[in-house]
């Protein structure tokens, strides 16, 4: 499975258990409320002032060892 910062944040807390808790390490505190769930993870982590490319490339080397 490989992340990309286009993905919705719906999807990614349905592809794997690991993903709700490294969005909320990374500062997404909000991952429950309806409108997160269609926000692309570009525009939360532009919301949250989180860089998306590291935290894509970070999430998918964590993914790549599951």
């Amino acid at each position: 499975m490989q992340i990309s910062k286009d993905m919705l944040i719906g999807d990614l807390v349905r592809m794997h258990e690991a993903i709700p808790a490294m969005l909320m390490r990374a500062g997404m505190h909000c991952l429950g409320c309806p409108s997160s769930q269609a926000e692309s993870l570009e525009e939360a982590c532009m919301v949250h002032g989180i860089d998306c490319d590291t935290l894509v490339a970070n999430m998918n080397e964590v993914l790549a060892t599951l």
